[in-house]
């Protein structure tokens, strides 16, 4: 039986995390063994009273105490409105859902590639890697718009001093690297070719992003793609959110891309996609 009852979530702190993005705090009352086990990639839907409720991707896990972050774009009402919510004030909470990043226990060499507020799914997995819980070498490209565009200062000034990280702006200071990640893959593949890559940002970076890697001898299924769809339900109920015949809410939203191209070429309808991700 599926219960769509919010549970309790408290705001702790929020603060400015790039352009109309913001860093939030907070935290379950009475978390759950579910809550302990989340994997970085999966969602949760957050409630604000009098507002409806939305999907955002975890920034960090939560802990013991029930904490966790996440980072939000103003995008509309909702968002407008949980921008203006007090620190202490009560929200609602439904989750985890969704299926998150592969855990590797194969590859050795992981790139990840993200856009603009496509870093923050991606978030878990660095983090993890940075603290070398998982046996992985990682190494990140990361591209926006500008610096005033760029998200997750504090983490990516923690990252750049244990991981390769690349970062890469549209509009370039003279001090960064120009251009899309796509420009820099070369470099990352002459040094060590990747076992496998995930991905996530705006779709078109995305799917150029896995054809680039294609091209580079990468297989298809080595390759991860996090999609974003309206999701308003996140039980599969509404039907917003279908990729081919698959529900993104439940069966995403990180597809690998030989399943992401079999349900392309399946013939049913797709709903459309949103081109950047809600963070």
């Amino acid at each position: 039986m599926i219960d769509s009852t919010p549970r309790t979530l408290r705001l702790l702190e929020h603060y400015a995390d790039g352009e109309e993005a913001r860093h939030f705090s907070l935290r379950l009352d009475k978390p759950l063994a579910s809550d302990m086990a989340v994997i970085p990639g999966q969602f949760f839907m957050l409630t604000v009273p009098g507002f409806g409720e939305a999907p955002f991707t975890y920034l960090s896990l939560p802990d013991q105490q029930g904490r966790f972050s996440a980072l939000v774009r103003r995008m509309g009402t909702l968002t407008q409105a949980l921008f203006e919510q007090p620190v202490g004030a009560v929200l609602g909470y439904r989750g985890p859902f969704g299926k998150g990043w592969p855990l590797f226990f194969c590859a050795r060499r992981v790139l990840i590639v993200a856009g603009g507020c496509g870093l923050a799914p991606l978030a878990g997995v660095i983090d993890e890697a940075s603290c070398n819980r998982l046996p992985v070498r990682l190494s990140i490209i990361y591209g926006a718009r500008n610096s005033a565009t760029q998200v997750l200062g504090r983490e990516r000034k923690r990252w750049r001093q244990t991981l390769p990280f690349i970062e890469t702006c549209d509009e370039a200071m003279p001090d960064q690297r120009q251009g899309s990640p796509l420009d820099h893959l070369d470099e990352l593949f002459a040094a060590q070719p990747p076992d496998a890559v995930l991905c996530c940002g705006p779709e078109s970076l995305m799917l150029a992003t896995a054809e680039a890697c294609l091209q580079r001898g990468i297989a298809a299924d080595k390759i991860w793609l996090s999609l974003e769809r309206r999701m308003h339900c996140a039980d599969g109920l509404c039907g917003h959110c279908y990729l081919g015949t698959s529900y993104v809410c439940k069966d995403g939203p990180t597809y690998r891309y030989d399943r992401y191209l079999q349900l392309q070429a399946s013939g049913y309808p797709t709903s459309v996609a949103l081109d950047q991700q809600p963070c």
